[in-house]
């Protein structure tokens, strides 16, 4: 799977859902995206991590596809634009970082939405195109989520994809430049209820090739 490559053709979704695609970034989503997150400043500011001052820099955005890119061969983090496949616009983000293997085997998911495409149930169906990908393409046991107690948005997102609430963490992650409590979720690959359930949203999942960091 190549992050910087000259066109990002349709075909190269990775995993479909009802209406969107997942791909990795490339750089001639540069443009498109710098518009999607200035647009969204005010709608994705209080529930992320605080933006750096060279956020739209293309020379920012080319080593943000080399951290990816490193991220992916060292598996230790899985990152992807979301589409819509109905005209290929580019609508936000989801990923699955901090990739664990031996006894573990989990991943901790995230995603963004720009704020034109809110409301449309995009990420829900992004999440259930990622989900397979995680237990089939991945072979992960585990998907953990965090999500800020009043993003109401992000939680029924994460129920409705079958991620149980599990714990409460204090002062979990530092968003927007304070140290913020977070609800902790998890999806569990080997129960029925989730994995089969959450599967069946998802038209198409393509596996990527495995390293020897990955479980047989």
């Amino acid at each position: 799977m190549a992050f910087l490559r000259s066109s990002a053709p349709s075909d190269s979704f990775l995993a479909k859902g009802t209406a969107v695609g997942l791909r990795p970034l490339a750089m001639p989503d540069f443009a498109d995206w710098t518009q999607l997150r200035k647009a969204s400043r005010n709608h994705l500011t209080p529930w992320e991590p605080q933006w750096s001052t060279d956020e739209f820099d293309r020379s920012a955005f080319r080593r943000r596809l080399r951290h990816y890119q490193h991220e992916q061969r060292e598996d230790l983090g899985y990152a992807f634009a979301i589409f819509t496949l109905a005209d290929e616009t580019l609508i936000g983000g989801i990923s699955l970082s901090n990739v664990r293997r031996g006894v573990t085997q989990s991943a901790q998911l995230g995603y963004w939405l720009g704020a034109p495409h809110v409301g449309q149930g995009h990420m829900r169906d992004a999440v259930s195109a990622i989900v397979p990908f995680a237990f089939f393409g991945l072979r992960l046991h585990r998907v953990e989520a965090a999500t800020l107690p009043d993003n109401t948005a992000s939680i029924h997102v994460l129920e409705r994809n079958g991620f149980l609430r599990e714990g409460f963490a204090r002062r979990y992650l530092k968003i927007n430049g304070a140290w913020r409590d977070h609800i902790l979720f998890a999806l569990i690959g080997d129960e029925d209820r989730t994995v089969a359930q959450v599967a069946t949203g998802s038209r198409s999942t393509t596996p990527i090739p495995r390293n020897d960091r990955q479980a047989p």
